[in-house]
């Protein structure tokens, strides 16, 4: 009595078909997996079989085994429960065969019977509407996930009864329906709005820059002055997140393991905000079978770090080939798994150590040598990627007790949006999202400077001693603000406010 039922196992985000074949034979009683099994896939075998007498099913008193295929790939998690549960019911024919072909079963199981949700369904989905499967079987707290998908049946259960009441009557069911774009649109953008930040135009400005171009974002001031209130607020007047660009962000959110009993679609932006004693491997991702990390699960969002100088100076080394690449390639000893980070990073800093350097108020208590070894820590490598270093000064008392209501980000967005759209425009031949993103040949194409405007660029990178890269980013903020004002072409003011937004190296 042999019986095959089709899973999935995950690699990176995406998922590769996996067949469960469960053979029923004569010998001592007992269940052997076989296939590379991981720890978590070993155990099932105590959990299929309380599982399957405690739902009224006979279990059979014989030789069990169950090969995972293909044999060298290794197989984790507990997903593999109820396929192993469905391929011992129809080994033992105790449920119908008609529809194992057809579908892929995922799903944790419960001593009772009952199904827990597991990470990976919605990529695992994609992977089953690639390779032609009809539909999938999968825990009622993951059917409105892989529902997202479109062109694929999907059957969300509660108990393990219900999966065989299903193969055998599959036509009482009704698949799960979820329309992702109904839920984008009515999906509320909520979070902190940038009408509650007192005074701080020229730090609004530079969020509003970031914000339609995609740049990458450092606040510099004193405490207390308002760069995480700033950043905070960065998420809430980026443009709504396209259908394509939601389904990117839910499939590495359900890998990670994130949406379990969250619903369907991951409507908002993410953002994401580690602490500074976090490690390497957790912000690019890691382990013996890699799974994302900080900066892929702000993929299309942002990625605050509060307190940059506090970061150690190896661990933010890790951000500069995402930063410049847009992905995260993880190699290890069995597989290599590619993650996409497209982020936009936003920081904030103190000028010094005790930080009050050049503080109109507080005086600073920092010795020159001091400054410099707090720098240090930040590389100028990593600084280079970072397009737009923002000085937040502390506020003037007027503008603390008269509480000025500041525009909202309702507004700022608007304005936004129809910067990008310009830039969707110009890059409609290409692959190319925002103006972050342009290559050196891309400037040349859209970047086109005057004479005037040259000579100001030469002067800038003369004084302030800038590398290609960083003279390349000034052209890219000064491509963004000329959007922000609808002018097709550079002019000098635009690349002067451009060259205005490199405090850091000003400052060294």
């Amino acid at each position: 009595m042999l019986a095959r039922v089709w899973s999935a196992s995950l690699v990176g985000i995406d998922a590769v078909k996996v067949g469960v074949e469960v053979d029923i034979a004569g010998g001592l009683p007992g269940i052997i997996v076989v296939g590379l099994p991981s720890q978590e896939v070993q155990e099932s075998k105590e959990r299929v079989r309380a599982a399957l007498k405690n739902a009224g099913y006979a279990f059979p008193m014989r030789k069990i085994v169950v090969n995972l295929t293909p044999a060298d790939l290794r197989k984790e998690g507990p997903s593999f429960d109820l396929p192993i549960s469905v391929g011992v019911l129809a080994a033992s024919e105790q449920v119908k065969t008609d529809l194992l072909d057809d579908y892929l079963f995922l799903g944790e199981v419960s001593l009772d019977g009952s199904l827990r949700p597991v990470a990976g369904v919605l990529a695992i989905a994609a992977a089953a509407k690639r390779l032609g499967i009809s539909g999938l079987v999968v825990p009622a707290d993951n059917a409105r996930e892989a529902a997202v998908v479109r062109g694929l049946s999907v059957f969300g259960f509660k108990h393990l009864s219900d999966v065989a009441n299903f193969l055998c009557a599959p036509e009482q069911y009704v698949p799960t329906q979820v329309n992702g774009l109904e839920e984008l649109e009515q999906a509320q953008l909520s979070g902190p709005d940038l009408k509650d930040v007192k005074g701080q135009a020229h730090a609004r400005r530079a969020l509003e820059i970031a914000a339609a171009g995609g740049h990458n974002l450092v606040f510099v001031g004193p405490p207390g002055s308002g760069k995480t209130m700033l950043a905070r607020r960065l998420p809430g007047i980026l443009p709504p997140l396209t259908f394509d660009e939601a389904l990117e962000v839910t499939q590495i959110h359900s890998v990670a393991g994130l949406l379990k009993n969250k619903g369907s679609l991951v409507a908002t932006r993410p953002f994401r905000s580690p602490h500074h004693s976090a490690s390497g491997p957790s912000l690019v991702g890691g382990g013996s079978f890699p799974r994302p990390g900080e900066i892929s699960l702000s993929h299309r969002g942002v990625l605050f770090l509060d307190e940059l100088t506090e970061f150690k100076r190896d661990v933010l080394e890790f951000l500069r080939q995402p930063l410049e690449d847009g992905y995260v390639s993880i190699s290890r000893t069995r597989q290599s798994v590619t993650f996409p980070a497209q982020f936009t990073l936003v920081a904030s800093a103190n000028p010094c150590p005790c930080g009050y350097f050049a503080d109109t108020v507080q005086p600073c208590t920092c010795t020159p040598r001091a400054r410099e070894q707090y720098w240090a820590r930040l590389s100028g490598p990593l600084m280079d990627r970072i397009d737009l270093q923002v000085a937040v000064n502390r506020l003037k008392p007027e503008e603390i007790t008269q509480q000025p209501k500041g525009e909202e980000s309702a507004s700022v967005r608007d304005r936004v949006q129809v910067a990008r759209a310009h830039a969707s425009t110009r890059f409609k031949d290409t692959t190319l999202r925002c103006n972050a993103e342009m290559q050196s040949r891309h400037l040349r194409q859209w970047c086109q400077l005057d004479d005037p405007t040259r000579n100001l660029l030469e002067a800038a990178i003369r004084k302030l001693g800038l590398s290609v890269r960083a003279s390349d980013r000034i052209l890219k903020v000064a491509r963004t603000i000329a959007d922000l004002t609808g002018d097709e072409n550079l002019q000098t003011h635009h690349v002067a406010e451009a060259v205005q937004y490199r405090t850091i190296d000003r400052m060294q």
